[in-house]
């Protein structure tokens, strides 16, 4: 004899239609008996947990993030370096320039200069141009250097031809 439909639909246990274990309050369920195997996950092969990419990706974006501005930071301190070098030998130079500048003040060492350069003598001596330098002032024009790349010398032979 067939028995009375208690409201459940027939199907396999444990299938979609089985609502024995959803349906049982927590405190009515069977606790697991003395030393039977507990349940655990089976480790991932050859990877890597969730937490320790997300990690890696955040520390990629920030050194992503800040490559960029510590670049500019050293390309400046670099640039700041080099106008540093550059000011002090410009102070060195206008030391320089304001010493030599001194010396013409002085009346003589300007004496001592024209005389050398200018040839200018006082009233009553002899001027005397030593020539056994090794360049004598012949009045003419230095000879140009030979010329040193292939169409420089085709230049100057066409120069000195047309």
């Amino acid at each position: 004899m067939p028995r009375p439909d208690s409201g459940r639909r027939r199907g396999r246990p444990g299938g979609p239609s089985d609502s024995r274990s959803a349906s049982r309050p927590a405190a009515a369920r069977r606790p697991a008996p003395q030393g039977a195997a507990k349940r655990t996950r089976a480790p991932r092969e050859g990877g890597m947990p969730g937490r320790a990419i997300a990690l890696m990706i955040i520390l990629a974006a920030l050194a992503l993030g800040y490559a960029y501005p510590l670049r500019e930071y050293l390309t400046q301190r670099a640039e700041i370096q080099a106008l540093a070098q550059a000011q002090a030998e410009q102070r060195q130079r206008i030391a320089s320039l304001e010493e030599e500048e001194a010396k013409w003040h002085d009346d003589r060492y300007l004496e001592i200069q024209v005389r050398s350069r200018l040839y200018w003598m006082r009233k009553g001596e002899i001027g005397l141009i030593p020539i056994w330098e090794d360049e004598v002032d012949t009045g003419q024009p230095p000879p140009q250097p030979p010329p040193k790349n292939w169409y420089d010398a085709l230049w100057s032979n066409l120069d000195t031809n047309g």
